[in-house]
Order: C-alpha cells, then sequence, then structure tokens
C-alpha cells in the first residue's frame, strides 16, 4: 500500500475527458476576499516528503524518523539562493494534481536521484502508473512553471515532438528502469512494460504524457472570490488555452495520449518566494 496523500486542497474548475487531449483545471480559490497563496504554498509542503523520498524511506516514516526524512525530503529539492530560477515547485504541482484527480502512484521519485544538491534532473517531470482495474498506465509527465500560459504551450510543443521519438524514449525508459525501487507498488508489472524485448506499441497503448500549464490569470487577480463570474472567466482563458494548445500540437501524429493540467496563478514571483521560504524553514 502506499502512504495515504494529504488531503485535498486544489480545487477542480474543469473536468473534460471527452475532448482530445482531455483537461483538467485546478485552482487554489480564495479565503477572506484573498487568493489562497500561502495557503497553497503550505500545502506544497505537505507532499515534499512523498515527492522527495524513495518508497523505502517511506515506508519507514514513523515518528522516531519524521524530522530526519523531512529534513531530508527539503534538502533534496535544492540548496540555492536562485530560486527564481528553479522549476521542481511546478513538478511538485504536476504530483498533486496527479495523486489528487487519480489516485496516481509515483514510479520513482526524480529529485531523490539527483546527482548533486543543486543540479537539474533531465527525462520527464514526473513518472507515475495509474492503476485501471487490471490495466496499468504509464504517466510520463512534462511541466511548464510560467507567467505566459501561451509560451509554456509553444515551448512543450516542441519538446513533445522531441520525447515521443523512438531513441528518446528507449534511453529514457532505460534510465526510469535503473531507478524503480523494488518496493514500490507495480514493480513488477512496470519493470515488464519497460523491459527493451516489450514492444514499444505495447507501451505507446499503456502510457499517457500528462502536461501541466501554470500561467497568470487575469481572471484570478481580478477577482476575490469563488464564485459563478470567477469560473466562467477561468473556463474562457483556459479555452483559449486549450485552442493554442491544439492548434501547437500534433495530436494526430504523436504516438502516446496526452492529457492536459491547467493551473492559474495569481503572481508566480510571490508564490516562489512563499514556497522558498517555506522550503528553508523546513530544511
Amino acid at each position: 500500500m502506499y502512504p495515504k496523500p494529504p488531503a485535498p486542497f486544489l480545487i477542480p474548475l474543469i473536468h473534460d475527458l471527452s475532448i482530445n487531449p482531455p483537461i483538467a483545471a485546478l485552482c487554489a480559490g480564495y479565503e477572506s476576499g484573498t487568493w489562497r497563496g500561502k495557503a497553497f504554498a503550505d500545502h506544497v509542503m505537505e507532499w515534499l516528503p512523498e515527492f522527495s523520498l524513495s518508497a523505502e524511506e517511506l515506508r519507514s516514516f514513523t515518528p522516531g524518523t519524521a524530522v530526519r526524512l523531512i529534513k531530508k525530503a527539503a534538502r533534496l529539492v535544492y540548496q540555492t539562493p536562485k530560486y527564481h530560477k528553479r522549476g521542481e515547485f511546478g513538478e511538485i504541482f504536476l504530483h498533486i494534481a496527479l495523486r489528487q484527480i487519480y489516485d496516481s502512484v509515483p514510479a520513482i521519485s526524480k529529485i531523490y536521484w539527483k546527482d548533486s544538491v543543486n543540479s537539474t534532473v533531465k527525462g520527464f517531470d514526473a513518472v507515475h502508473v495509474i492503476a485501471r482495474g487490471e490495466t496499468l498506465e504509464l504517466w510520463l509527465g512534462e511541466v511548464k512553471f510560467y507567467k505566459d500560459g501561451k509560451k509554456a504551450i509553444a515551448d512543450v510543443a516542441a519538446e513533445l515532438i522531441d520525447h515521443t521519438k523512438i531513441d528518446y524514449l528507449r534511453n529514457e525508459f532505460m534510465l526510469i528502469t535503473n531507478k524503480l525501487d523494488s518496493v514500490s507498488p507495480h514493480f513488477d508489472t512496470l519493470s515488464r512494460l519497460l523491459d527493451p524485448n516489450t514492444s514499444l506499441d505495447s507501451v505507446f497503448a499503456s502510457a499517457c504524457i500528462p502536461i501541466l500549464i501554470t500561467y497568470e490569470s487575469d481572471a484570478v487577480r481580478g477577482s476575490n472570490k469563488h464564485d459563478e463570474s470567477y469560473k466562467s472567466k477561468i473556463i474562457a482563458e483556459v479555452d483559449e488555452l486549450q485552442e493554442k494548445f491544439s492548434k501547437n500540437v500534433p495530436l494526430g501524429s504523436l504516438p502516446i495520449k496526452l492529457h492536459l493540467f491547467i493551473l492559474p496563478l495569481h503572481t508566480k514571483a510571490v508564490l516562489v518566494r512563499a514556497l522558498d521560504d517555506l522550503l528553508k524553514e523546513w530544511q
């Protein structure tokens, strides 16, 4: 059994599986007339151990080991004053969205496998699995933690083409396989799926690329409560991003299905500063 996650925080505004790609939009909401940015930062910290530690370490998480492991989890993310250039928090956002909406299970912790404290880990931004009855799906995430949603979509479109090429995927699967934790759920099934002798056709049939796009939202800034007016403004913004995504990404020629996640923000810089301050406290 994988550890029970923190209680849900993000509010689902849109979850439409009928379109291509399916889309989910979530927001932090409001409290006392203010966007819940600080509360969202607090919530992100609740996920640090699960995001940063290996499955074996999570199994050893007890009152006696909690403080040590929490400090380790915080230190693994990064230890640098150049926090505004880091993308790890965007990866945590996608981790949260996948866990909250689809009850996914991380296959590996990318952060755990850093070769130095402040290095960045190449490859997909999340490696999760989702059980659908007896079928296991591999979800390989891409994140664009940006201020400008349209710029994020333009950048991720080029990466999706490169990251779905056979050579790239074969190399990525080899690296993932080397990092699989033998005590993690679905280890045997996932190992067989990613084995070099398994046809990529089988992998593609059981895979999905979730893409998280953040952006600074006029609707978030122009509202002070989660009401129908706010929701309709967000839907209009998300529809515009969805249209740009469909125009930029060659959906019909990619071998793997996609899923788009949208997270509107008030001010990215303020949120990142709050997250960095909390991370330093935990460290």
